[in-house]
């Protein structure tokens, strides 16, 4: 307690208060521009760091960390562009909200739920460092194949309309995941004798592509900005009060989420964009109107907002008390620690122990930081997008994009496959195939190759070697809830088929009159 003490009046002091507030507000800025993610955001501000004192440069990370994990959520919602890959989920409520004119509604959740979010990271961090830790080890390559079959199962959910087309597309990603060099093997494949595809499709690359450019040609297509209708609709706007009061009415969905969040964010290499995927698919199978899910509805921004957001502080455990990074901005991080003489480990917690809890402080009130400025940047973003004509609004768009993909890596083959990929997406959409299916698949494929592969080479002398799949209660665990979140998606549907459904609903309906 006189450590947390004292790390609270070292925090709080002009200089800190205001170095929060300006990370905030960069971060913000920076996560809401398409291929400019958090990593970048953090490798941009490292060389500032230098001239720091230890605490100041780790608030100034943090702070930045923080706002740029909820900046992207506002291109989200607003042109159905995830400004990060952990505002993916945010998409598939927030701009289908900002279309019906609820927009200010749906980036006021998204704060508020960030916020919470973010804050209870903190706590988790703070209290529960160490076993979660521990939690942390007991994944193995067998949990995490598990954990991204978990993710997998969320195809059957983004399918309302065809669940052969929501197939397809998660195949069409899974495909994508495999081009380049094998996680495990080292060889190449469908790199088509060309040596620079060896790198794979960066995720940021595919995420442009497969979400921006069908927007803008469809945009572009029918002459029309952002949010049709927006403009006409912005006067029903409501009150900040009114968004908590529905958010904090339903505690179940926001507790659920951070808990995702949490565990999955100590998880090393698992991010928020499995976080979020993870907390939506929940909130959607357990919700009592599960078919208004990516039409619309509220819960589903305050789940992937809430959940990718604990990760910032979640993902610091393995970090501080492990010395592994548990999502890739945290590598920046142990860097500034290291440089600074710091080493992961109980050490950090008592020799170092004010620096240590000052950081994690920090990042609470960088928390609560994203309410004031999201809320006021909110209003001008959106009042932005609103009035500027789409003969304006998409070429800007699209040269944001370009530059922000080429800023990627320095490469112009990642900008030809961003607008390849992009183009095919605009036509894949036309017959019905959606870019979430093919974004999931990309990014869990890799994930669910590397841990079956690593599990099967590991029991290449057991008699049945795929029994090491399910060879300790955790995996058997998660391969339940695998299972379970297949059998919830498609017993429903297959009811529907079937005619069972509605004479269900039909009976229900009767017996309540």
């Amino acid at each position: 307690m006189e450590m947390l003490l004292e790390a609270l009046t070292s925090l709080l002091t002009v200089e800190s208060l205001l170095t929060v507030l300006i990370g905030v507000s960069a971060g913000l800025f920076i996560g809401a521009m398409p291929g400019l993610t958090a990593t970048m955001a953090l490798a941009m501000l490292l060389p500032f760091t230098f001239s720091m004192e230890a605490l100041q440069g780790l608030i100034a990370l943090g702070a930045v960390y923080m706002g740029s994990i909820y900046g992207g959520a506002f291109t989200a919602i607003l042109i159905n562009t995830p400004g990060t890959p952990s505002s993916i989920a945010t998409t598939f409520d927030g701009y289908p909200m900002a279309r019906q004119g609820r927009a200010y509604e749906a980036l006021a959740a998204a704060t508020i739920a960030s916020v919470v979010g973010g804050i209870v990271g903190v706590i988790f961090l703070l209290i529960l460092a160490p076993p979660l830790a521990r939690l942390a080890v007991a994944f193995g390559p067998s949990e995490m194949f598990w954990v991204a079959m978990l993710g997998l199962t969320l195809v059957a959910s983004l399918s309302s309309d065809s669940l052969l087309k929501g197939l397809l597309g998660g195949c069409i990603g899974i495909l994508l995941s495999t081009i380049g060099v094998s996680p495990v093997g080292g060889e190449s494949r469908f790199t088509f004798g060309y040596p620079p595809l060896q790198g794979g499709i960066e995720l940021i690359v595919a995420l442009i592509g497969l979400f921006v450019i069908p927007e803008l040609l469809t945009m572009a297509a029918e002459g029309r900005g952002a949010l049709p209708g927006g403009g006409e609709l912005r006067k029903k706007e409501v009150s900040i009060a009114k968004v908590a009061k529905h958010i904090f009415s339903k505690p179940v969905n926001l507790i659920r989420s951070c808990l995702i969040g949490q565990v999955i964010a100590i998880i090393p290499g698992a991010g928020g964009n499995v976080t979020s995927l993870v907390a939506y698919n929940e909130a959607r199978r357990f919700s009592k109107d599960p078919k208004s899910f990516g039409k619309g509805n509220v819960d589903g921004v305050v789940a992937s907002e809430s959940s990718n957001n604990v990760m910032v502080a979640g993902s610091m455990v393995p970090l501080l008390t492990l010395g592994i990074p548990g999502a890739p901005p945290d590598a920046i991080i142990l860097g500034v620690l290291l440089m600074h003489g710091l080493r992961p480990g109980l050490d950090l917690f008592t020799q170092s122990g004010v620096l240590t809890n000052g950081f994690i402080l920090s990042m609470g009130l960088a928390a609560l930081m994203l309410l004031p400025v999201g809320l006021m940047g909110g209003r001008v973003i959106h009042r932005v997008v609103i009035r500027t004509p789409y003969y304006f609004l998409v070429p800007s768009i699209a040269m944001v994009t370009i530059l922000g993909t080429f800023a990627l890596r320095n490469s112009m083959l990642d900008v030809g496959i961003m607008l390849i990929l992009g183009t095919a997406g605009y036509f894949l959409r036309l017959i019905g195939i959606q870019a979430a299916p093919i974004v999931l698949g990309l990014i869990l494929g890799g994930i669910a190759e590397e841990g079956y592969v690593q599990t099967l080479m590991a029991a290449v002398v057991d008699p049945i070697p795929w029994l090491r799949l399910v060879s300790n209660p955790l995996s058997m665990v998660l391969a339940g809830l695998v299972l379970l979140g297949a059998a919830t998606a498609l017993v429903p549907m297959w009811l529907a088929r079937k005619g069972l459904l509605d004479k269900v609903e039909d009976e229900d309906s009767g017996g309540s009159s």
